[in-house]
């Protein structure tokens, strides 16, 4: 067995943090289950479909042996990042901890399917920094009128009814991506359709 041997590293505030490194590498793991580990990142508006196409896809690969999970925004927000508001500092520190999590899922060997709303492109930015290789961006894109109409969770009539302020769609811009990796259109493709696309895009991405 190959000797460990761990990196200070600098951290605000702290002066003696040497993140583990365990003798299990993320490329012994990608061997062991067949296919490499990173992060598909799913942005679009609310309501257009990321959460549905992701656990879709989800079902699929895991049927098929992958190592295979889904990271959700309002998981996350319900949990580990429940102290956080909707502020711009907040949106940024969400994101952070949202690509720091991806990352360490990605590190384990798995295929993180993370469906975020991640408005602003310098946000987006900022997780493929912290991810690094293997990241991929997919934008689910849908047209603001569909979203409204479907407005699964109710959030679209509450916002326009002045009870959510800076909702994204409504109070607040959504910016997209000019540079996505992958462009699932869900106003004019079914959920099935960008299941399949989906899949197909992963297998090939991320075949050993």
């Amino acid at each position: 067995m190959s000797t460990v041997v761990q990196t200070k590293v600098a951290v605000p505030g702290a002066t003696e943090v040497y993140p583990h490194r365990g003798c299990v590498t993320r490329r012994c793991r990608n061997e062991r289950h067949g296919h490499r580990s990173g992060v598909v990142w799913l942005t679009g508006l609310s309501g257009a479909g990321k959460s549905t196409i992701a656990s879709a896809v989800e079902a699929e690969l895991f049927e098929a042996g992958w190592l295979i999970t889904v990271l959700d925004g309002d998981t996350l927000r319900a949990g580990l990042n429940s102290d956080l508001d909707f502020s711009a500092a907040a949106r940024e520190e969400n994101l952070r901890r949202a690509g720091e999590v991806a990352l360490l899922l990605a590190e384990a060997g798995y295929v993180v399917l993370a469906t975020f709303i991640s408005p602003h492109q310098a946000g987006r930015e900022a997780v493929r920094r912290v991810v690094g290789d293997d990241f991929h961006l997919v934008h689910v894109r849908a047209r603001l009128e569909d979203c409204i109409a479907r407005d699964p969770k109710g959030l679209y009539r509450r916002a326009l009814a002045g009870a959510i302020p800076n909702f994204t769609g409504i109070g607040q811009a959504y910016e997209e991506p000019p540079d996505a990796d992958l462009i699932l259109d869900t106003s004019g493709a079914d959920v099935e359709t960008c299941r399949h696309t989906l899949a197909g895009f992963i297998r090939e991405r991320f075949a050993l």
